[in-house]
């Protein structure tokens, strides 16, 4: 049944059949009544979203301790000025308030002959511990991620950001979910407009529930096809602390335990936080690494295929005695064998996913044996061919934040090279580029500090500079804002 802006009953027993109604008599909805301070009066929670010691602690013992009162407004007055109970302590005078907060983990009092609710947050539900990223491990920082509950993630980051200058506000979205999302920015860093332009697009969403940072990214990105995403993710506090301090905004969602950082740039994919532990010559040489595991993962089998079909000239005799002789026993085409490859690493990437913990290991054996030995020996796929297409899989592992375009693009550069060659494959890097260089979100380039171009900014995009250095630029990405 639907509770929206009806006000809270007076009656206490026809206040809780109200409530049976609305919840439908769930049996997780926990109504007890009692009296106290000759008041009679019910409290409100949600089995399982609440800790049972908390709530008989420092909520019932209190409570029903209250010496006789001549009403119920002189008790709540008693409740709300004398009585401190829980440090959260929110009022409800409609149903859709008490359900909010009753789901939310609160305990929520009601009382005869009056027409609202106290609510004292005694949250206890489980939660799982903070556990190292698995997604973003580093070296020499922390071990610390975030978790599901969205007050864990916001003290995570309150601990590294000691200052008044970090505001969080909360908001509920959602029709059915009333989830939580936390935005987070430095007011002194942050452009005001950013902040607005935000909250307005968040105000747009119209869901029933949000589950993942999925159903939120789509509405803080602007309308039209873009091959990266201008907004980021991150599972690390310390990563997210630094995206707030160059002037972003991130938001955590309850029940999900990634942030979203907006705006993004393209260069932040190959930055990691361990490049800041590293010497800077070091850190350099691993960003360039990773420049070029990007290109050799979306190019090598197009470039490979287009060479061998369209373009052996380019070959010195012995490699293209070697590839004839690999190749001149295969039953498919060169695009045929290359496709063939890379679709099967994607069927055994996606089952390794989702396939039990349990048995996972056999997926990797299965195919070791079936692609890697049997599928050579009995010259289905030729060596160089196997080598290629694993070598540009292998690159791709370096930078996971962008493998579903990788693995897009990948196809994509195969195909244009099959048909065209290294023309085709020109042509599309063209494209791409051109979608690349057109991104923007909420007036933020998506390929700064490069086009436009910041003698400033790149000396954390081409080279890693000292950190010394870097501590004297007070950087903040309002300088890339057009």
């Amino acid at each position: 049944m639907e509770c929206h802006d009806i006000p809270i009953i007076s009656c206490l027993s026809e206040n809780i059949k109200k409530i049976k109604e609305i919840s439908g008599n769930s049996s997780d909805v926990l109504i007890n009544e009692f009296t106290t301070g000759g008041i009679k009066c019910a409290l409100v929670c949600c089995e399982g979203m609440f800790s049972t010691a908390v709530m008989c602690e420092l909520v019932l013992e209190p409570i029903v301790e209250i010496p006789q009162k001549k009403d119920s407004h002189e008790l709540f007055n008693h409740i709300r000025k004398y009585m401190l109970l829980s440090s959260d302590r929110p009022t409800a005078d409609n149903y859709e308030m008490l359900f909010r907060l009753l789901h939310s983990g609160f305990a929520v009092l009601i009382a005869d002959n009056i027409n609202y609710a106290l609510a004292f947050g005694i949250q206890g539900y489980a939660s799982r511990s903070i556990q190292e990223p698995s997604g973003e491990s580093n070296i020499m920082g922390s071990r610390e991620g975030f978790v599901e509950t969205v007050r864990t993630n916001m003290s995570l980051v309150r601990r590294r950001l000691k200052t008044p200058e970090l505001v969080m506000e909360i908001i509920q979205k959602g029709e059915k979910s009333c989830t939580d999302l936390c935005i987070c920015y430095m007011k002194d860093r942050v452009p005001k407009k950013l902040v607005s332009d935000i909250r307005n697009s968040l105000d747009s969403i119209k869901l029933e529930s949000i589950l993942s940072t999925g159903y939120v990214r789509p509405f803080l990105e602007r309308d039209g096809f873009q091959l990266f995403n201008p907004t980021g993710t991150t599972e690390r506090p310390d990563v997210l602390c630094s995206k707030l301090i160059e002037g972003r905004v991130g938001i955590l969602i309850d029940g999900i335990p990634f942030a979203i950082t907006i705006p993004k740039l393209f260069c932040e994919s190959f930055q990691t936080l361990d490049d800041y532990a590293f010497k800077p010559y070091y850190s350099t040489f691993i960003r360039w690494i990773k420049y070029a595991a990007f290109l050799i993962a979306s190019l090598l089998p197009a470039v490979y295929a287009a060479i061998v079909m369209y373009h052996p000239e380019l070959l010195n005799s012995t490699m293209l005695m070697l590839l004839v002789e690999a190749e001149k026993d295969a039953p498919l085409s060169i695009t045929a064998e290359t496709l063939f490859v890379l679709i099967m690493y994607e069927i055994i990437r996606e089952a390794g996913l989702r396939f039990p913990k349990t048995v996972g290991g056999a997926v990797s054996i299965v195919s070791g044996l079936i692609i890697g030995d049997a599928a050579v020996k009995s010259g289905f796929v030729s060596t160089p061919l196997l080598t290629v297409s694993a070598l540009a899989v292998m690159s791709g592992f370096v930078i996971p934040e962008l493998n579903q375009q990788i693995t897009v693009l990948r196809f994509a550069f195969l195909v244009a090279g099959s048909i065209f060659g290294l023309f085709g494959i020109s042509l599309l890097g063209c494209a791409v580029l051109t979608n690349i260089c057109a991104e923007e979100n909420y007036g933020f380039p998506f390929t700064a500090p490069i086009s436009p171009f910041s003698s400033s900014g790149m000396g954390d995009t081409a080279v890693r500079s000292d950190i010394k250095k870097m501590q004297s630029r007070g950087f903040t990405v309002e300088e890339y804002h057009e």
